[in-house]
């Protein structure tokens, strides 16, 4: 007599869970996703823009080839270009960095 209410008992604990299983699927699947690495330098800026630096900003390593400094700048320089809603100071400041990593610095600093 006891068998059969524990075998009801066992069967519905289960499908329980397996609907919990089903349901915790289902939102680890549409959870959104999280990156796992910082794409962009995120920090302050010197007052005057060093190599390193201006690699950071970037994304690239200190002694990348031109080919890939100019890469990365229309990279980054699209994600933040001031007619597409970014910032005139962080497109100057981008531009910048690819002058410095380029070799083509500036004598004066930056306007603003």
């Amino acid at each position: 007599m006891a068998t059969p209410f524990l075998a009801g008992l066992a069967v519905a604990a289960a499908a329980l869970a397996g609907r919990y299983g089903v349901q915790a699927w289902h939102a680890f699947k549409t959870r959104p996703p999280t990156p796992r690495i910082r794409k962009f330098y995120e920090g302050g800026f010197q007052p005057t823009m060093t190599k390193r630096e201006a690699a950071l900003i970037l994304g690239i390593r200190e002694n990348a080839t031109p080919d890939k400094v100019k890469e990365a700048h229309r990279r980054v320089m699209v994600a933040n270009h001031p007619d597409a809603g970014g910032s005139h100071y962080l497109a100057s400041k981008i531009n910048e960095a690819k002058d410095v990593m380029l070799g083509k610095t500036k004598g004066s600093g930056s306007a603003f």
